[in-house]
């Protein structure tokens, strides 16, 4: 996990937990954090055809994170 973010003296939730796997890529939140290395790590040994990063450092200010930004629409 990276460590907590603060923005105007409010903890945000930032959490790699949130990632996607895709046909041809795992999507993984980053936010500028030493432990983004060890989770990218993690899943280039689980996927190692397909990994790559987002970063979302900021995606934290709202109430959802890449998992949610990236669902299904209703047509």
């Amino acid at each position: 996990m990276p460590a907590p973010l603060y923005f105007a003296d409010n903890r945000l939730p930032p959490a790699t937990r949130t990632s996607i796997i895709a046909n041809s890529a795992v999507l993984v939140p980053t936010f500028n954090d030493p432990n983004d290395r060890v989770a990218l790590g993690t899943l280039a040994e689980l996927f190692p055809d397909a990994p790559s990063s987002v970063c979302t450092r900021w995606t934290c200010l709202g109430p959802r994170h890449v998992h949610c930004l990236t669902q299904q629409q209703p047509a």
